[in-house]
């Protein structure tokens, strides 16, 4: 059976959700397509949001005086204290909610009502190559994959928004960041650590900060769910490894504005480094929708022998090129990794036309790769 973002409401057993994600992931949309009955609180909306932030109990008298058992609140972080209000009607009334938002952050950090574990927590991504009818790759690398953009035949103006009014603008916000300007020059500097081994100091020097500033506005990042640390896999290694984590954003579209790329196109180097990105970015949102959560990480040693991704307790191992032949040089980070440890599959993803074995290592086509992925034959 395919996996999709759907599948969480299909399966959630009429508890009440969490439900996260970045701007524009289409949250909102999905909800009022799945839901379209249910009673809705938009805190986008002005005379919402200063009714309930002045008189939380409005929420609770008004959804009382309905006959609705589904509840949805959107951008539930505007307004944390509603969470009590949210709290006592779960427990008391057996009302279901769908707690919508852009960021955990705020909640989390706040201190407010949680629920005490009585809601499941779950996330939106941008869309998936499964989601996407006549998927173009090139199309996703370019554009990235947050709904609006890879639609848009020209969606550099639309990138550029999404960061000055979003990253630079209600993040900053959120965060209580005071320098905008240098939280500007750490987006850069983020974007040019995509898919690499974050060097914190280097980055500070870059930036003018600390490097415990740049930390904190990593962490930023993470918390807002628009970037993610993948850890090194180091499970008594023989070898000795690097220590140091990996970045990705969400998104590989905020990138490319970011760092103001020209077009990338097979076979330049830059599409080798988008196509890892892109592989994190379905393995990221496989990895939730799926339920299986199983862990993301990567290896390389101190002598530069790296794998791309180590999907689980050394499950499965991935390398990423964007070679259209793949060689015995392409296979040393696999046969060394399983060299030190039992794998039950190597993969390469790559451009080839057709699935091949080499040396005990599943040569891939990236289409085939992300079929198997999605109907569960990769990691289950």
């Amino acid at each position: 059976m395919r996996i999709d973002r759907k599948q969480v409401f299909i399966d959630n057993d009429g508890q009440s959700i969490f439900f996260w994600g970045a701007r524009q992931t289409g949250k909102s949309t999905l909800l009022k397509k799945l839901f379209p009955n249910a009673l809705l609180f938009d805190l986008l909306l002005s005379d919402v949001y200063k009714r309930l932030l002045t008189n939380p109990e409005y929420l609770r008298e008004t959804i009382l005086a309905q006959d609705k058992k589904l509840v949805i609140i959107d951008e539930i972080q505007r307004i944390p204290i509603l969470l009590n209000e949210v709290h006592w009607l779960i427990v008391n009334h057996n009302i279901q909610f769908i707690l919508s938002g852009s960021s955990p952050r705020k909640i989390t950090r706040s201190g407010e009502n949680l629920l005490g574990g009585r809601a499941l927590k779950y996330s939106l991504f941008p869309l998936t190559s499964t989601e996407i009818p006549n998927f173009d790759l090139e199309r996703a690398l370019n554009n990235g994959l947050l709904p609006r953009h890879y639609l848009s035949e020209n969606p550099k103006r639309m990138l550029a928004s999404y960061i000055g009014n979003y990253l630079q603008d209600e993040i900053v916000a959120e965060a209580k960041i005071r320098n905008v300007d240098i939280f500007a020059r750490f987006l850069n500097a983020a974007a040019f650590s995509q898919s690499e081994i974050v060097n914190f100091t280097s980055i500070a020097t870059d930036c003018g900060v600390s490097a415990t500033t740049i930390k904190e506005y990593f962490q930023i990042l993470e918390d807002t769910l628009l970037g993610y640390f993948i850890p090194v896999f180091q499970k008594k290694p023989k070898r000795r490894v690097i220590k140091a984590p990996k970045f990705y954003f969400f998104d590989l579209g905020i990138v490319n504005s970011l760092l103001n790329r020209g077009k990338i196109e097979k076979g330049s180097e830059l599409f080798g480094h988008a196509l890892e990105s892109f592989i994190f970015q379905e393995l990221i949102a496989h990895r939730h929708y799926s339920g299986l959560e199983y862990k993301i990480s990567y290896w390389r040693t101190a002598s530069q022998i790296e794998v791309d991704f180590i999907l689980g307790d050394h499950e499965v191992s991935i390398e990423v090129k964007s070679s259209n032949l793949i060689s015995s040089k392409h296979l040393s980070g696999l046969k060394a990794f399983s060299e030190e440890y039992e794998v039950k599959k190597s993969i390469i993803i790559c451009n080839e036309p057709i699935a091949r074995i080499m040396n005990d290592i599943l040569i891939l086509p990236w289409k085939d790769f992300l079929e198997n992925l999605w109907n569960g034959e990769i990691i289950y």
